[in-house]
């Protein structure tokens, strides 16, 4: 028996506001038709406690927090850390650890894999791991390149140490390549080119999309390349650290980006007889949020379904990618 890290309780929240996707061919090729939307004076810390209070409201005990990870790229500033500030909103001990890291849509495994680390070294007994992003933020509403396929939202994971001679965790794989780093991109706003002093430009391109160096760009056909490029070898790295094979896996939950990138995924790294997670119909892309988002709805949807592995995988901004194994045999409480 050694301490081992396992997923004890999840949960989300979607802002109040929503937007309608045109019901086009685009539309019905990603399968986005609802996004939520923060309001202009939501930021993702409102969105993080909100999901977070769902843990706490239904038998969670704050004082038994010793970690909060928060994993975001629109935080409420640039200094100070945003999890400091969800430490004190919480009203949780002042004894715990925080830290925020920006990542995006593989910053769900990076924050699982960071407390499997803080648990195994006992550094913390219970890591209150949390995701928050208002891209909508950064969106120019006169682009939709992207405008129709990202959504905010909020989620929560409560991570547990217990005693165990099978690991919750296992099987965590990264990747990154920074050579793609300007393919999505806000680029002012920063130090390396900062609001103050640089001149707002606008930009149209050939389809009328407009958006200006204050705004989200992402090139979608190098992102999807991108993806069809790595994940299925990290499939593959994932099982061989495992063990496993293919059929031992009883959910494949990757990054929920669109419908159509997900069923070519799951063509090329050859799933198409496993169960597989494809639903962003009311969601979009809520990058950091996609993941555990998946995870409670498909655990809902499953709920005699024996789910003792369950392979996740984020790929996107960065550009970065990470996947591993989760144990949701246990009764994980999803809220």
């Amino acid at each position: 028996m050694s301490l081992q890290a396992y997923i004890s309780a999840l949960s989300y929240y979607l802002p109040e506001k929503t937007e309608d996707n045109e019901l086009n061919r685009l539309t019905k090729k990603t399968g986005i038709y609802h996004r939520h939307i923060a309001a202009e004076n939501e930021c993702a810390s409102d969105l993080a406690i909100k999901a977070a209070e769902k843990l706490f409201t239904n038998g969670i005990d704050k004082a038994s927090i010793d970690f909060i990870l928060f994993c975001t790229q629109s935080p409420d500033y640039v200094l100070p850390t945003t999890a400091c500030i969800l430490q004190d909103k919480l009203g949780l001990p002042k004894t715990i650890g925080a830290l925020d890291f920006n990542l995006g849509c593989s910053g769900y495994i990076y924050g699982i894999s960071m407390a499997k680390g803080l648990i195994e070294t006992r550094q913390a007994q219970n890591v209150l791991l949390l995701t928050a992003e208002t891209y909508s933020k950064y969106i120019n509403l006169q682009d939709n390149t992207v405008r129709p396929l990202f959504g905010d939202a909020a989620t929560a994971t409560l991570i547990t140490g217990k005693e165990s001679k099978i690991e919750g965790i296992k099987g965590i794989t990264f990747g990154t390549d920074g050579n793609g780093y300007n393919n999505l991109i806000v680029p002012m706003g920063a130090s390396r080119i900062p609001h103050s002093g640089t001149l707002l430009k606008e930009e149209s391109d050939k389809y009328g999309n407009i958006r200006t160096n204050a705004n989200l760009y992402m090139n979608g056909a190098a992102i999807s390349d991108f993806a069809l490029d790595v994940v299925p070898g990290t499939v593959k790295e994932i099982l061989n650290k495992c063990k496993m094979n293919k059929g031992d896996i009883d959910y494949y939950v990757f990054h929920q980006a669109n419908k159509f990138m997900l069923k070519f995924l799951q063509e090329k790294c050859e799933l198409l007889e496993q169960p597989y997670w494809n639903d962003v119909s009311n969601y979009g892309n809520t990058v950091s949020n996609s993941i555990p988002i998946a995870l409670v709805d498909m655990i809902k949807q499953n709920r005699k379904k024996v789910l003792k592995n369950v392979m996740t995988i984020g790929f996107g901004v960065g550009l970065s990618w990470a996947g591993c194994v989760l144990n949701l045999e246990e009764s994980v409480s999803i809220l």
